[in-house]
């Protein structure tokens, strides 16, 4: 088909493609962005495009297929888009919370407690809870990776017994 062809009848669509990428993307943005691809797209296949096709239905396969990979990689890449006046706690981390007096009783609970074990359990699991891994553990103390494992279950199973109140 002759490219002025298929720019004059794309010309005529171009209303109802914007609706249609509004309805898709609910942003107007967003929407201008999608017409302009899928106006790019459609001349660029123009070649595969056949007379006994509905131009119109083709169009706007080629604009939903954009919409859906755009949608698909944003996923992929955890793309966020908060425009609301709180888009600052975005990225806040979990301590950006105070703690209650609650949380630090507990905590110095569990600390009162760990203290009262005998050291081949207590240094294991509290070098596991300040994030040490089970290897660097078990070279620290010079012992196999099981034995840290096995400790590490006890202390935590000891733990879990002293704390019945916590359940």
């Amino acid at each position: 088909m002759a490219t002025t062809s298929i720019q004059t009848k794309l010309l005529a669509i171009q209303k109802n493609m914007l609706n249609f990428a509004y309805s898709l993307t609910s942003n107007r943005d967003e929407a201008y962005d999608l017409l302009q691809d899928t106006t790019l797209k459609v001349l660029d296949n123009s070649d595969k495009y056949t007379e006994s096709d509905n131009f119109k239905s083709w169009v706007f396969t080629i604009m939903r297929n954009l919409f859906i990979n755009n949608y698909r990689k944003a996923m992929r890449h955890g793309v966020v888009s908060d425009y609301s006046e709180e888009s600052y706690l975005i990225n806040a981390t979990t301590e950006f919370s105070q703690d209650t007096p609650e949380d630090t009783m507990g905590v110095n609970e569990i600390m009162a407690i760990l203290k009262t074990f005998p050291d081949e359990y207590r240094v294991p699991f509290s070098m596991h809870i300040s994030g040490f891994k089970y290897v660097e553990i078990a070279q620290e103390m010079n012992l196999p990776v099981g034995t840290v494992k096995s400790r590490i279950f006890f202390a935590r199973k000891r733990l879990q017994a002293r704390l019945t109140d916590y359940r």
